[in-house]
Parts: C-alpha cells; sequence; structure tokens
C-alpha cells in the first residue's frame, strides 16, 4: 500500500484521540496554574511514532497525521484557558451556559481548521516560514528512524534538555528565571528565562526576526518607557507600560493587516482562467463561505450572542488567524490570548457588548488561532514528509472539535474542584490580562500609532511582527531568544558548525523541554 493511502487510518485516529484526551487535560492544567503551554508538538510526534512504529506497515506520513489530532486538542485547551476564566474573575457568581461555551469552543475549532487550510501554502509553501517547533518535529521524526551521527545529536541534546528542565521545574535546584539588571530610575529590573526552548527558538528563527524582536524589547524597556517619562509624555511608569502594551499590539496588527492585503493582492494576480482551477476555486469558496455562514448562524442561535456580534466575532478571526501563523512561523510564540483582546475590544467599541459576550469573542478567537497559528506546526512537519494536506486538516478539525467538548468539561471540573480562578491555586494569568482588557483599551493613540507603524514596515517589505511582539511580551523571553541567535551565529562564524547541526541541536533541546512540561503535567495533575 503506497503512503498517500494510509495517513488517516483508523488504528491512528484511535491512538490520535486516546492521546488527545490526555494531552488536552493536562494542557488546561498547565495553562491555568502557570499561565503556559507545555508546547506538546514533539511529545506527540515522540508518542505517536512510539506507538504506531511498532506496526510494520506504518508510515512517517501517518504518525504526523496521528500527532496532528492531538496537538489540535491542546490549543483548544490554550484558548479557552487564555480567557474564558476572565469572565469569574470580573464576576465570581456570573453564570454561563455551559453549551454556550461548547458551541463557542467547537466554532473556534472550525474557523481554526478552516484559516489553516486557507493560509497553509502562503505561509509554509510561499513565505517559507520556519516554524520552529513544527522544524524540531520533522527532525525528531526523520533522525528518530535512523542511527547515526544526526540521531546522536538530536537525542543527547534532548536528553540534556529534559534533564535540565527536570531539575529546573521539578527539584528547583536551577532558577527558571534570572535577574540581569536590578532596575533604575523609569527602568523596571530586567529578568531572563532560564529556558533550553527559548535558546533554541533564537537559533532556528530567521535572524532579522529575531533581532526585531530583542530590537523591540530593549526599545520599549530603554527608550520608549524611560523616555517618554522624562520628556512628561506620560505622568508615572504604569501609565508607560500600558503605552508599551497597545504599541506592541498595534504593530503586531498592522502587519497583519498589511499581510492580509498582500496576500489578498497575490491571489488575485496569480488566479488561473482555465476551467478546471476555476472549479477548485469556487467549490473552495463555497465550502469556506459555508463555514464562516454556519458558525456564525451557531453562535448567533447557541449563545448569548446575537447575528452582528458573531458575524464580528467570525470575521475577526480571519485577520487573527493570519497574523497568529505569521507570528508563530517566525518565532515560535502564538500570543492567542493579544488577539481575542483585539476582536474583544472591537466588539465592544462597536457593540457596547456584555461581559459573557466579550468573553466568548475573546475565546473563539484565540481557539481559532491556537488552531491556525500552533497547529501550523504540525502542518508544516507534514509538508517537508511531504504529507497529504488535506488528510492533515481533516485530522486537525477532529481533534479541535473533540479537544473543544473535552477543554471545557476539565475547564468547569477545575472550577469546581478550585472554586475559583485568579488565585494562587489558579491563577491564569492570560484570562487575568483578559479581564483587565475588557474595560478598553487604555492607550489609544498608542495602539494606531503602532498599526501604522506596522503597515509601513510591510510596504519597506519588513515583516514587523516580531518587532511588535518584543514590545509587548517583554525582556523574559526576548532576552533568552535573542541570546540564542547571538550564540548560533557566533557559532558558525568562529566554528566549524554548521546549519544542520544547529538545526539538530536546537530541535532535541526545545523538543526536550516540550516533552518534560508534558510529563511533569500529567503528573501533576493526577496527584
Amino acid at each position: 500500500m503506497k503512503n498517500s493511502e494510509k495517513q488517516l487510518t483508523g488504528r491512528g485516529l484511535i491512538v490520535g484521540i486516546l492521546g488527545l484526551v490526555v494531552i488536552t487535560a493536562s494542557s488546561m492544567y498547565v495553562a491555568l496554574r502557570l499561565g503556559a503551554l507545555p508546547w506538546p508538538t514533539v511529545f506527540v510526534t515522540v508518542l505517536s511514532m512510539a506507538v504506531l512504529g511498532r506496526f510494520k506497515n506504518s508510515t512517517l506520513q501517518e504518525i504526523n497525521v496521528t500527532h496532528t489530532i492531538m496537538s489540535a486538542g491542546a490549543m483548544v485547551a490554550g484558548g479557552l484557558a487564555f480567557t474564558i476564566p476572565g469572565i469569574w474573575m470580573i464576576n465570581p457568581d456570573a453564570e454561563v451556559n455551559v453549551l454556550s461555551l461548547i458551541i463557542m469552543a467547537v466554532c473556534g475549532a472550525l474557523l481554526g481548521t478552516l484559516f489553516s487550510a486557507i493560509y497553509r501554502k502562503t505561509l509554509i509553501e510561499k513565505l517559507h516560514l520556519v516554524y520552529p517547533i513544527g522544524n524540531a518535529a520533522y527532525k525528531t521524526l526523520t533522525t528518530g528512524l535512523s542511527k547515526g551521527k544526526e540521531s546522536v545529536k538530536l537525542f543527547v541534546s534532548m536528553g540534556f534538555s529534559i534533564i535540565f528542565t527536570t531539575i529546573r521545574d521539578v527539584f528547583g535546584w536551577i532558577p527558571s528565571v534570572i535577574t540581569i539588571f536590578g532596575g533604575a530610575t523609569n527602568i523596571s529590573p530586567i529578568t531572563m528565562w532560564v529556558s533550553p526552548m527559548a535558546l533554541s527558538i533564537g537559533a532556528i528563527i530567521d535572524k532579522v526576526s529575531a533581532f526585531l524582536w530583542l530590537g523591540g524589547c530593549l526599545f520599549a524597556y530603554f527608550v520608549f518607557i524611560p523616555l517618554g517619562i522624562n520628556m512628561g509624555i506620560f505622568p508615572d511608569y504604569v501609565t508607560a507600560d500600558l503605552a508599551r502594551q497597545n504599541l506592541g499590539l498595534g504593530i503586531m496588527i498592522g502587519t497583519g493587516v498589511g499581510v492580509l492585503v498582500r496576500t489578498f493582492i497575490a491571489f488575485a494576480k496569480d488566479r488561473k482562467n482555465s476551467t478546471e482551477k476555476n472549479r477548485v476555486s469556487r467549490q473552495t469558496v463555497l465550502l469556506s463561505a459555508f463555514v464562516l455562514v454556519f458558525a456564525a448562524v451557531l453562535m448567533a442561535i447557541g449563545t448569548e450572542m446575537n447575528l452582528w456580534q458573531a458575524v464580528l466575532a467570525v470575521a475577526g478571526v480571519c485577520i487573527a488567524t493570519l497574523l497568529s501563523g505569521i507570528l508563530t512561523g517566525q518565532s515560535g510564540v502564538n500570543p492567542m490570548e493579544v488577539f481575542g483582546i483585539l476582536i474583544l475590544l472591537l466588539s465592544q467599541l462597536v457593540f457596547k457588548s456584555s461581559v459573557t459576550v466579550l468573553f466568548l469573542t475573546a475565546g473563539i478567537v484565540a481557539v481559532a488561532c491556537g488552531l491556525s497559528g500552533d497547529v501550523m506546526n504540525d502542518l508544516k512537519s507534514g509538508h517537508q514528509l511531504k504529507t497529504d494536506p488535506k488528510q492533515q486538516l481533516l485530522g486537525e478539525g477532529i481533534g479541535g472539535v473533540i479537544g473543544a467538548v473535552i477543554s471545557v468539561v476539565v475547564l468547569l471540573v477545575m472550577k469546581k474542584s478550585f472554586g475559583a480562578f485568579g488565585t494562587a491555586a489558579l491563577p491564569a494569568p492570560q484570562a487575568a490580562a483578559v479581564a483587565s482588557m475588557a474595560s478598553g483599551l487604555g492607550n489609544s493613540p498608542a495602539f494606531f500609532i503602532g498599526i501604522a507603524i506596522g503597515a509601513v514596515l510591510i510596504i519597506c517589505g519588513i515583516a514587523g511582527a516580531t518587532l511588535g511582539l518584543g514590545i509587548y511580551l517583554g525582556p523574559m523571553i526576548s532576552l533568552t531568544v535573542g541570546f540564542g541567535a547571538v550564540v548560533s551565529g557566533l557559532l558558525k562564524k568562529f566554528t566549524k558548525t554548521t546549519d544542520n547541526d544547529l538545526n539538530l541541536v536546537s530541535s532535541g533541546l526545545l523538543g526536550g523541554e516540550g516533552i518534560s512540561g508534558v510529563v511533569i503535567a500529567i503528573i501533576q495533575m493526577l496527584s
């Protein structure tokens, strides 16, 4: 049987769904407890390879589709955990319809899968974005079956990363964050994340993106905030820091809008006039239109949203998922809750929506961005493995929809078990940020200036999304990523280290932290 015939298989579907249940539940737990996802892509790759590799007639493509199913559930969990708990942070006694949450999550999964299909070719095949975590999954799959030097480099570095992060996170013998600058007048203390994963992302991604990311962080904390306060533009640090966040958010949004416009222009220019291609194009347009209309109508009927609020949420997903895919491809980071905040604010501005509607809006956007951003890593490895994209996208949709239901159940079970969100037990920091933004942007001029900067950068041929990411995220991860980029550059310049060597070692370091994160999360959840 040919590889093309053995990708989305019955046994792969069973393994994928069973793995999805565990990964989705553990991802929800970690997202609420620690405010982070355990990046399960490499873990589910290894898990799928370990199970399906026992069958003599299994293929890399079958394994690829199977781990895509598992990844999809985890990303839905992240989208929900990063947004929905904010409802109860604002009003601990809020009554939220369970069916509304399930409908919202399922619609987000469907839309995320749709826009994965729409943007996949542009982001992966035309723009050739790196998707460092997807690249690590590909390296793990292709070298996992060999016994040469490449396999040794990958798995030794992966083993080191697993040991390092276990010592750091379980035993606490290594600090997870170090302070490299104690702070000064109008400059907050600067910390750095001790993370093999962040270090390896800096080594893998495009160096222009890495240094834009680092430059954005340094500009924000050493120029924008102190200079703005000293010049009297901002009365205090809190106001300046809010402007910083809005500026970074605006640059990311401006970049996304610019890329979206360029994509549609390129599509119009490249469209062929042959009857067959037009027929396929019409089928794609009709299917896409059906999913969009179905999602909007279902949200309007089954949740607290009215039709126009649902239409706005669905339209917002269109732009947010593209930007999510770009940022994940360039940096390996997918701030899905940020895009949820953006469309939440738009809904508030246009409709003066209720708190529940605002969070449903943020939730559907974040879930869709989780799938179209992070699961694009699986599609990247699929492209490298020559997996049939249709079968892989079908697997993503199945995993996303099942994961949506599981995620809602786990979220509500955890709320009942722990009593509340925003506490020491379940801090849910991203959802807290969404809750704090539910009252408005805070600094509209900075936001719109950021949009203008992002648009200008795109016109100049610079995809500046990582610049905005560095301004928005702050120094903790940005400095580690920048350090990784510098170290990899020095190694290539002054040693015999090749791009392939860096790729293999970085993939191992990245995958090792992802694997240990998932395992630790599962153990903590069960205990």
